[in-house]
């Protein structure tokens, strides 16, 4: 029953967190922490119920993918652009991810580096959404060929547990010049390929021993996470378009400060 909970629980931090940048990865390792479970026991867990929101995207935005599709299929160039900064936006951590798994699941431990992650990422959140150029893409495929290779190289900085993958994504367009309501949604879309490669690469190295909570504790996590990402993509999009990303800076400096200091006395 306790382990029941506990995936619940995480598949609730999960489906909240994916897509607004806070850092998932980051919250459910203090999570499993703050629950007193050892968060390398659950990192195949944490990494392979993200599926879950990613297919909240896939079903909350199928009109969008269906209409690629079948402009590919009519060879129209806007479609073929959208698929191009995607994979553009995928190929960095794709590669950097497959070299330093190693290295990656070995900071995935570490609360320590999450609480100083979601400080300093909350202070680059402000000063980003402060300086940052005005952008006018209307839409994934109005972004250039640099910036969308831009914006996966930046990417990158998510390997870090903590960082947080939408709000490098977010913050890496921002800083670009990409448009706010374009730049979550890129985050969102550029989410597909990268945690099904994240999630892949976990399960292939791990299919003998899926931690913990095992295959069926990994298919309620993954179902509780789709169904709370419902929610949160769309409250995320109306807070985005009226208040910026300033709220999530405050919470991700008051979450960092706060996980140090418990970290520091228990």
């Amino acid at each position: 029953m306790e382990t029941l909970i506990a995936i619940i629980i995480l598949g609730i931090v999960e489906g909240v967190t994916e897509f607004i940048p806070v850092s998932s990865t980051g919250h459910l390792i203090l999570a499993s922490e703050l629950l007193g479970y050892d968060a390398a026991r659950w990192a195949v867990f944490n990494v392979v119920i993200q599926l879950g929101a990613i297919l909240a995207v896939i079903v909350l935005y199928w009109r969008t993918f269906w209409a690629v599709l079948v402009g590919l299929l009519h060879n129209k160039p806007e479609s073929w652009r959208f698929v191009r900064n995607i994979l553009l936006g995928f190929l960095p951590s794709a590669v950097l991810g497959f070299l330093l798994i190693d290295r990656i699941e070995a900071m995935l431990g570490s609360a320590t580096i999450v609480g100083w992650a979601l400080l300093l990422g909350g202070v680059a959140i402000l000063v980003i959404e402060r300086t940052a150029p005005q952008g006018h893409e209307k839409g994934v495929a109005d972004i250039s060929l640099g910036k969308a290779l831009g914006v996966g190289a930046i990417q990158c900085l998510s390997m870090i547990p903590g960082v947080s993958r939408s709000g490098a994504t977010i913050l890496g367009a921002l800083s670009l010049g990409i448009e706010r309501r374009t730049a979550a949604e890129f985050s969102f879309f550029l989410a597909v390929p990268t945690m099904l490669g994240a999630s892949t690469l976990q399960l292939a190295k791990n299919q003998d021993d899926l931690g913990v909570a095992g295959a069926g504790g990994i298919a309620l996590g993954f179902v509780v996470s789709f169904i709370v990402a419902l929610v949160v993509i769309k409250w995320f999009i109306g807070i985005v378009s009226k208040h910026g990303f300033a709220p999530f800076g405050w919470y991700r400096i008051a979450a960092g400060a706060a996980a140090l200091v418990w970290l520091a006395l228990r």
